[in-house]
């Protein structure tokens, strides 16, 4: 990054910055698809948003980091909200999330689409 770290614009979206798995660059490197983000009619920062499936991934590393452990330890029920949480956050509208998330649990693809079914029965979907 070009732009000093301790711009208040960057301390105030950098954990957001982060949490989505995207890079802060310059404004002068900004491409077309970047989010160019202005302080006081400057131009600080610029914004590269990751692919969707890099999203799902580092979504899928940062429970991993929240439980402590490799999803793919975790007891069912941990797996089950784990499956809810992705479901929450449109995980499985992404080509292959199914097979992602279940390669990431330890778990089967029918097993994810069986905790997804019993998610949608409880709710009288």
């Amino acid at each position: 990054m070009t732009e000093p770290a301790d711009h208040p614009l960057v301390t105030a979206v950098k954990p957001l910055v982060d949490a989505m798995g995207a890079e802060i660059l310059g404004p002068d490197q900004a491409q077309p698809d970047d989010v160019v983000l202005s302080w006081e009619g400057e131009d600080v920062i610029a914004v590269r948003l990751p692919q969707l499936s890099d999203s799902l991934d580092h979504i899928l590393a940062a429970m991993e980091r929240r439980h402590g452990k490799p999803l793919a330890e975790l007891d069912r029920k941990a797996k089950q909200s784990v499956v809810r949480t992705l479901e929450a956050r449109g995980a499985f509208s992404v080509r292959h999330g199914v097979e992602t998330v279940a390669s990431a649990l330890g778990v089967s693809r029918f097993t994810v689409y069986n905790y997804l079914n019993r998610e949608n029965a409880a709710r009288g979907e």
